[in-house]
């Protein structure tokens, strides 16, 4: 019985294979409307993107015909494959044996090897004749507001090609070099109990409108010397501050401040008769008045643009007086007392008290005013 079992057991179990075999063939097989679909779709296609679908597919049998169980793509077929994917458009339905993300790495190696090809430098020129540098340095010796590049322009005038590095080389023999003295930083360092800097603090209140506030502060200690806050800073307004700031004599020897035409002939007539050396920066230099600019900074960073309060007279430009005084505690706070005209009532003053008060970020940072 058993004898007569297997035999039927093995041919019940060749008909399931070939029955399972002939359903997957029917269930892979391209239907005739997706073969008639895609016939339709090749004609719409140009001539140029059939050829160069064909060599793309081409390509690939012959790679697949060289070896026999993996394919192995030298650098020459790499190329290849990416120069045929740069030019079709539908080049990612026509790759057979790699994934397209393989064929855009291959691109991208070859676009890194192409630049780093371009970036390499030659080979290095010789020395620069004699009768250029010699050309070079009467130049400079002749022409002491003269930088290198405008000596590089009137050589390229006379048909001479010459780096700028290669000029700078060549100036600084030609041309005497500056007495030595101390730098800015030594002089900062030296004197720093005897110099004050001013400076500038755009701000904008709710109604968007701009204020600004003049800062004066002492290097040596790092204190707020005094606080002015308007609308218009004219030249009159900032004379007035710095009268206001060195009251009985008490002056620094030198005041530090930057180019802006708020600062006119009389802020300079007042410093020289309060016997102040006005230091003016130099142009495009913030680490010249570095203090200053860090302690805008901080203020600008610290208070929060969005708790600014302050009262209708305090936005009102006039004379301002009073002085900056801390008090105790753990918190900072800057108290300044204005006296604004009011504009719509002449002859009638608004007595007003702008406090400052800067409290570390983790609690809250308020500019309060309030009329008294």
């Amino acid at each position: 019985m058993i004898a007569t079992l297997v035999p039927r057991l093995r041919h019940l179990a060749r008909r399931f294979l070939a029955a399972t075999r002939a359903r997957f063939a029917r269930w892979t097989q391209p239907f005739p409307l997706a073969l008639a679909a895609g016939a339709a779709a090749d004609a719409a296609r140009s001539r140029s993107d059939l050829l160069l679908e064909n060599a793309l597919l081409r390509h690939q049998l012959l790679v697949l015909g060289h070896t026999a169980k993996r394919p192995r793509l030298t650098v020459a077929d790499r190329g290849l494959l990416v120069l045929l994917a740069s030019r079709l458009r539908t080049w990612a339905d026509a790759l057979v044996i790699v994934r397209p993300e393989t064929v855009l790495h291959w691109h991208r190696q070859g676009f890194r090897l192409f630049w780093r090809w371009q970036s390499t430098p030659g080979a290095p020129t010789g020395r620069i004749p004699a009768e250029t540098v010699a050309l070079i340095r009467r130049l400079a010796a002749e022409n002491h507001l003269w930088g290198a590049d405008r000596i590089r322009g009137e050589l390229l005038k006379l048909d001479v090609q010459a780096s700028k590095r290669t000029i700078q080389k060549y100036m600084r023999s030609a041309r005497p070099r500056r007495p030595a003295g101390h730098s800015w930083s030594a002089f900062m360092h030296n004197h720093a109990e005897a110099i004050w800097a001013c400076d500038f603090l755009p701000l904008t209140d709710l109604c968007f409108r701009p204020l600004y506030a003049f800062f004066v502060i002492a290097l040596g200690s790092r204190r707020v010397v005094h606080v002015g806050v308007t609308r218009h800073p004219t030249d009159a307004w900032v004379t007035q501050q710095l009268r206001e700031a060195t009251p009985f004599g008490e002056a620094p020897g030198f005041l530090i401040r930057d180019h802006d035409g708020k600062y006119g002939p009389r802020f300079d007539r007042l410093a020289a008769a309060s016997g102040i050396r006005v230091l003016r920066t130099p142009v495009r230099a913030p680490s010249a008045n570095a203090t200053c600019a860090r302690f805008l900074g901080s203020v600008r960073r610290t208070c929060s643009p969005r708790s600014a309060r302050m009262s209708r007279t305090s936005m009102m430009p006039g004379r301002t007086g009073g002085s900056v005084r801390p008090s105790r505690g753990d918190r900072r706070r800057w108290t300044k007392d204005l006296w604004a005209q009011d504009a719509l009532s002449p002859g009638r003053s608004w007595a007003v008290s702008i406090t400052i008060i800067v409290v570390p970020r983790d609690r809250s940072a308020n500019l309060i005013g309030a009329a008294a």
